[in-house]
């Protein structure tokens, strides 16, 4: 059978090869360039490390924060049953598909000058809240990343098998006993991984620095480097300051694979059977945890599209001729994040990890720790003999696109594809079963499914982003996100309300339509 796997994936493997190869030059020469357009790296002034100390602190604070308010959330979840809780659940992982802007927008009507909290605040005589610095830096980021947090400790919770949970009662463990010798072990295990996850999000922010932060305060090293590129154009120092980004995302890798501690549970043989919580007080403040959580993420969103769902029909038709280029970007975007990571999912589909396993799904990775800014400049200046900076404005943003949602996907494609080769490789074989015949026949209908994911959630990003696409761009090729964004600033708060639900609407869309294209074209 080994030798059977081995002769169906070899002629797989040299696309992805080539892929991880393209990846690894892509990130690396982009930054090389770069530093070679400035004659090499340069030296950081005080105001560049004060926004890499911001940078770090903020994150860390953001990732804790997140992790530790997902913890009473997710428990909930875990032992309570109630009407809805399948559909508050899928809900949470909306936020991450949500566009940025269109989630700011939402954040400035409950805690801008003129939102409901601040209202709040006046009636009773209290002083208000400022949304814009450092706060607002954080609460951004703990509105993205706290559904992201309560989905992945859920996961850690359900996995704990519920014999565990029954023993226990049995022995007449105390909540503190359950707490102490069942649920500490899992968060002990699960939780190094939240917090780099929320970590690495966190330390390569752009959009919520750009719209909420700025200032010597609360600059972050993304939007430092977007500082001197646009204004400065000293490449030399943004190259250095993305030299330091890559090297803390590098850190924090090095430091949770060091922390973490499996949780050595073992098997169970009803594992997703939830065991209910205790009674009494515990059920109140289960149910003050899911109601503060969903209060928080579904307020904002409520209160954009309350304002801007009866606008959307008297947008002018700029802003729909910039939605047409934007889904378009999306589409062309989804399908080369689908196409790199298939040939990379596919070279790596033996389950048997080797070294050169390991480097090639490392290379899928790298664009975690990369700058898009640094990526997106470093590919204008390797083609600025081919073309004007604002005629590669949208090529270069839906390349970049792409490659960053490329590990997102590559966590949906590579697990998949380890299955459908320890299911139907020794079956192909027999067959003789090989390259288009295979690719037709056995890998796409077997990853319609996770491929579909894949497509919505990598369209739904590029649809949002507001990246790249702030260097170059004009009136003339603006993305929706970027009209949302100037609105934004030139204070039509009205018009932008107007364009974030249309925005919001069609990140959706696209999301479900490739989610459920997968599920209709999957072969199982």
């Amino acid at each position: 059978m080994a030798s059977g796997l081995v002769a169906l994936g070899a002629p797989n493997r040299w696309p992805g090869i080539c892929v991880a190869a393209l990846l690894a030059a892509l990130v690396l020469g982009t930054l090389a360039a770069v530093a070679a357009a400035a004659g090499g790296l340069s030296g950081l002034g005080v105001w560049d490390w004060r926004a890499v100390w911001f940078t770090i602190w903020q994150a860390a604070l953001s990732a804790t924060l997140s992790a530790l308010l997902a913890v009473p959330v997710a428990r909930a979840l875990a032992r309570r049953s109630f009407p809805g809780r399948g559909v508050l659940v899928t809900l949470l992982g909306a936020p991450f598909i949500l566009p940025v802007i269109v989630a700011i927008m939402g954040l400035i009507a409950i805690f801008g000058r003129s939102g409901l909290a601040n209202e709040a605040l006046r009636a009773l005589g209290l002083p208000e809240l400022s949304i814009y610095g450092w706060q607002g830096v954080i609460l951004a980021h703990v509105f993205f990343n706290l559904p992201l947090s309560v989905r992945l400790i859920l996961q850690g919770w359900l996995a704990i098998p519920s014999e565990r949970f029954r023993l226990a009662e049995s022995l007449g463990f105390a909540p503190g006993d359950v707490a102490r010798h069942l649920e500490w072990p899992m968060l002990r295990a699960v939780l190094p991984g939240v917090w780099l996850a929320v970590f690495l999000v966190c330390l390569t922010s752009f959009t919520v620095a750009l719209a909420l932060g700025g200032g010597p305060r609360a600059t972050t090293i993304e939007l430092a480097i977007y500082q001197a590129f646009r204004f400065d154009f000293d490449l030399g120092r943004a190259a250095t300051l993305g030299l330091v980004q890559v090297a803390l995302c590098l850190a924090a890798l090095a430091l949770t694979a060091r922390i973490t501690v499996p949780a050595a549970f073992g098997a169970g043989l009803d594992a997703r059977r939830r065991v209910a919580g205790p009674g009494g007080g515990y059920v109140m403040a289960d149910a003050l945890a899911i109601g503060l959580a969903a209060g928080f993420l579904i307020l904002p969103m409520v209160s954009v599209i309350a304002l801007g769902l009866p606008r959307i029909p008297g947008l002018p038709m700029p802003i729909w001729i910039a939605a047409g280029r934007s889904v378009v970007m999306a589409l062309i975007s989804a399908a080369l994040t689908l196409t790199l990571g298939l040939a990379l999912a596919l070279a790596l589909a033996d389950p048997r990890r080797r070294w050169r396993d390991l480097a090639l799904e490392g290379a899928g990775m790298l664009p975690l720790v990369a700058s898009p800014l640094v990526l997106g400049t470093g590919l204008y200046l390797l083609l600025r003999g081919v073309a004007r900076p604002e005629q590669m404005a949208l090529p270069v943003t839906v390349v970049i696109n792409a490659i960053m949602a490329l590990p997102f996907a590559l966590r949906a494609l590579i697990p998949a594809a380890r299955e459908v080769r320890a299911d139907y490789g020794r079956l192909a074989e027999s067959l003789d079963l090989r390259g288009r015949a295979a690719l037709r026949l056995l890998w796409l209908p077997r990853l319609a499914r996770p491929m579909g994911f894949a497509g919505g959630l990598a369209a739904a990003l590029a649809m949002g982003d507001l990246g790249v696409i702030t260097l170059f761009a004009d009136n003339n090729n603006a993305t929706l996100p970027l009209k949302l964004y100037q609105l934004m600033n030139s204070y039509r708060s009205a018009d932008a309300a107007a364009v974030a639900v249309l925005l919001m609407v069609i990140s959706f869309a696209l999301f479900w339509a490739f989610d459920q294209g997968g599920r209709v074209n999957a072969g199982r």
